[in-house]
């Protein structure tokens, strides 16, 4: 029998796939607390979706390898290591800048002010889900300064299919549907490398 340590995300029960649910609900309801205090409006939010998918999945999820979209990528270090995204369509984080510095864009491209603004965004939504994952496991986990980028899904993707692709084929993801008059909706990524799978198990009690 395979000792706790040696189990793999790709090989979790439907316990630990509860608890990675678990994990991304009290996320999303801390990003949901934190926009909702960053925007200075209610936000809502619908019960989030978590699915363990394969990097060449998650671009038709997002509406299609050329859909354009925002990403906002971190990397993790601590006592695990691996990388974060959040992902929105270019339209809704258009609509969350806008309301966080009150103003509507001008043209189709973001100025370099508005993209500082969705780095901060990003900063707050993506720590809001890492602090549940180090409640829940008590681990210490430490992301790194925020980088944006506006792309074609396919290309922003490619970013931690690269860097993680040899280690796992297989990406966290969780759909956050957030909303107040517009949608807010967002994808939420977490590649942990082979012995950090192996330390969020353990840590959980796997």
């Amino acid at each position: 029998m395979a000792e706790k340590h040696d189990l793999t995300i790709e090989e979790m029960s439907d316990k630990y796939f509860d608890v990675l649910k678990e994990i991304g609900n009290i996320g999303a309801g801390n990003a949901t607390t934190a926009l909702s205090t960053m925007l200075g409006t209610r936000v809502d939010m619908m019960v989030p979706k978590v699915r363990l998918m394969e990097f060449k999945e998650v671009g038709t999820t997002l509406g299609g390898e050329e859909q354009l979209v925002a990403g906002i990528y971190l990397v993790v270090n601590g006592d695990i290591h691996g990388s974060i995204m959040f992902i929105q369509k270019k339209e809704s984080a258009r609509a969350m800048v806008q309301k966080l510095m009150g103003m509507p864009s001008e043209g189709d491209d973001f100025t370099e002010m508005e993209l500082s603004a969705l780095k901060e965004i990003g900063n707050v939504i993506t720590g809001a889900y890492l602090n549940s994952l180090a409640t829940l496991t008590n681990l210490t986990i430490y992301p790194s300064v925020p980088d944006v980028c506006i792309d074609m899904a396919g290309a922003i993707l490619s970013v931690p299919a690269i860097e993680f692709g040899a280690i796992s084929d297989k990406m966290l993801l969780i759909q956050t549907d957030f909303a107040d008059d517009v949608d807010l909706s967002g994808y939420f990524i977490l590649v942990p490398d082979e012995e950090s799978d192996a330390k969020i198990l353990h840590a959980l009690g796997f």
